[in-house]
């Protein structure tokens, strides 16, 4: 309990937007609050204070964090509502003049958001009560989430980017790279496997710099050092040693840290997961030139070529820009029939974001958001595909899923998981329970269609 403590029994609610990352955070954030005995409640409901975790990836996930904030105010005029997060860093003197919000908090200044309401409502004067800092450098050690899962979870260990690409703001609200303690890491797996997590995912903001800060900024923006190992591997070699956990996942990582090497020693972690979320951008070796990005499509594919040489139908997904300035037809056709010869699992497709400040924003050649919306389309169209080609590889296979939670459709109660290669499963089985491994023959029914997803 601390002294002078307003918070105790006031109603607080959350809501993070953007990567997880972001969720990560939010949940440490709301545990912040409860060691003040505040009472946590929906977001939807009625509550004395309303903390946002806020976006600024893309213009709409501005425009988002802004129409969250106004909607808390909403829903109790006299609550405060406190604004954290990429938005608030990049946009904090705009959202000080409006009447909206109470309390701003920046990037790496997250850990302190509870006491800081505490102190406003203590009546400390601060200044517009602005928690914003330029100088965010070191990395934020954040307490221990309490997600009640039990099955899968989120762990930070890596904050910022030095990459800056020509569309992104990130490396501007986020700073530069810092990376979580590994010893500190391996004590919060070791926690959340003792209280019954199976399967952790390792997420960061560009999670390839990982313990990169001391090495130069050739070495970093080759992503390894000058043994060629990268220091990422190495802890999800230390976290695969852990008891209890048995699943191990990796956020978004860059197509240039995938080696041989790397490979070769990350396949003998029995524990991770044959899943690679390969950032791509663009399949036009032109365009991925003007976003800045540091390799082109032959290099990416040979990456590829690396995984599978490796891993049995491994899970290659990614993210692809559409409507990037000057982006032709032609070069727009390229990356369709780049994404077609890849044959991603899945690809979570974006219509390219203005983004004040990046190089991408002064480039001409800008293109109407209807162009973007009906490449969005296009893509998309080729994505069903190659997800669905994917998912149709494993029928008639045995594959092992982890229950995540159980759901009633049709009827029916089915058990709701993924494969190791993070295939969504639904299957029919009374016997099994939420955390348990069981293996599943997969089918060619679809869920979708109203009938079973396996048999």
């Amino acid at each position: 309990m601390k002294d002078t403590n307003h918070l105790f029994n006031k109603k607080a609610a959350f809501l993070s937007l953007g990567c997880k990352v972001n969720a990560y955070e939010c949940e440490s954030i709301k545990q912040q609050f409860m060691s003040y005995g505040c009472k946590i409640v929906d977001f939807k409901e009625f509550a004395d204070i309303y903390v946002v975790n806020t976006c600024t990836v893309t213009a709409v996930a501005g425009k988002k964090s802004r129409q969250m904030l106004r909607r808390a105010k909403e829903l109790n005029p006299q609550a405060l509502i406190v604004a954290c997060g990429c938005y608030v860093q990049e946009s904090h003197e705009s959202l000080s003049k409006e009447n909206y919000v109470d309390i701003l908090v920046g990037n790496r200044l997250k850990n302190h958001t509870a006491e800081y309401v505490n102190d406003f409502l203590n009546g400390a004067d601060f200044a517009s009560a602005v928690h914003v800092s330029s100088d965010i450098t070191e990395f934020e050690e954040m307490t221990t989430i309490t997600d009640n899962r039990r099955v899968r979870v989120d762990i930070k260990i890596q904050d910022g980017c030095n990459q800056f690409c020509s569309y992104c703001i990130i490396p501007y609200a986020r700073g530069r790279i810092s990376s979580r303690d590994p010893r500190k890491v391996i004590s919060e797996i070791e926690g959340l496997a003792g209280r019954g997590f199976k399967e952790v995912v390792l997420t960061g903001i560009h999670l390839s710099s990982y313990g990169l800060e001391d090495y130069s900024v050739r070495e970093q923006r080759e992503l390894k050092t000058d043994q060629g190992i990268i220091p990422l591997l190495d802890l999800i070699e230390k976290v695969n040693a852990v008891p209890g956990i048995e699943r191990i996942r990796i956020g978004s990582v860059e197509p240039r840290v995938i080696t041989d090497e790397l490979v070769e020693r990350l396949v003998k972690c029995e524990k991770f997961m044959p899943h690679f979320h390969l950032s791509l951008q663009s399949g036009c070796d032109s365009v991925l030139a003007r976003m800045n990005r540091r390799y082109d499509t032959a290099k990416y594919k040979e990456c590829c070529d690396i995984i599978r040489k490796y891993y049995y139908k491994p899970s290659i997904t990614t993210d692809i820009i559409v409507g990037f300035p000057g982006e032709t037809e032609e070069e727009f056709a390229v990356t369709k029939a780049y994404a077609e010869e890849i044959g991603f699992a899945a690809i979570h497709i974006f219509p390219f974001s203005r983004r004040e400040g990046t190089a991408a924003d002064r480039m001409e050649g800008q293109l109407e958001n209807a162009v973007k919306n009906g490449r969005l389309k296009e893509l998309s169209a080729v994505e069903t595909v190659l997800r669905n080609n994917y998912e149709k590889s494993f029928d008639g296979e045995i594959r092992p899923v982890l229950v995540e939670e159980k759901v009633s459709l049709n009827g029916k109660i089915y058990n709701v998981g993924h494969t190791p290669e993070y295939v969504k499963v639904y299957f029919l089985d009374d016997f099994c329970a939420v955390n348990d491994t069981v293996d599943v023959k997969m089918s060619d029914k679809r869920l979708t269609d109203g009938i079973e997803g396996v048999s």
